[in-house]
């Protein structure tokens, strides 16, 4: 798990988090409102997809915009089968990890397959390689 997470805040523009992916060199980051609480996760593909494409201006779209639903998530004390259960459930690459009601990390898919045997890394990579 990566405890020390760079966030978004759900009234920064999309362009702020654009900027912020760009800086980290990562590909997603948690949307957060209401102190430490999660929001939701913004993607570089929800920019591209979403905005950039959909003709719209990355500097009056705010990245809360983006948040739909409960968020996924997984506890604290998870174990890595759970996390994999939830991952290819989901079929999501990275998860916030929520102590309480806030964010204290995030999950990738990376992170559990260094911690799980050969043939079950196989099968978190199968599960989430599939096309849509």
């Amino acid at each position: 798990m990566t405890a020390d997470v760079r966030c978004v805040r759900a009234s920064e523009t999309v362009l702020d988090a654009a900027n912020r992916l760009a800086e980290l060199g990562v590909g997603a980051l948690p949307i957060l409102w209401r102190g430490n609480r999660l929001k939701g996760m913004l993607t570089d593909r929800d920019i591209v997809v979403k905005v950039l494409a959909a003709g719209k201006d990355p500097r009056a779209v705010h990245a809360g915009e983006f948040a739909q639903g409960e968020a996924v998530t997984i506890g604290a004390d998870d174990d890595a089968r759970e996390i994999l259960r939830t991952m290819t459930e989901h079929r999501v690459r990275r998860l916030p990890v929520i102590d309480g009601h806030d964010l204290v990390g995030i999950v990738s898919q990376a992170d559990v397959a260094r911690s799980l045997r050969d043939p079950d890394v196989g099968s978190l990579v199968s599960a989430l390689s599939v096309d849509s």
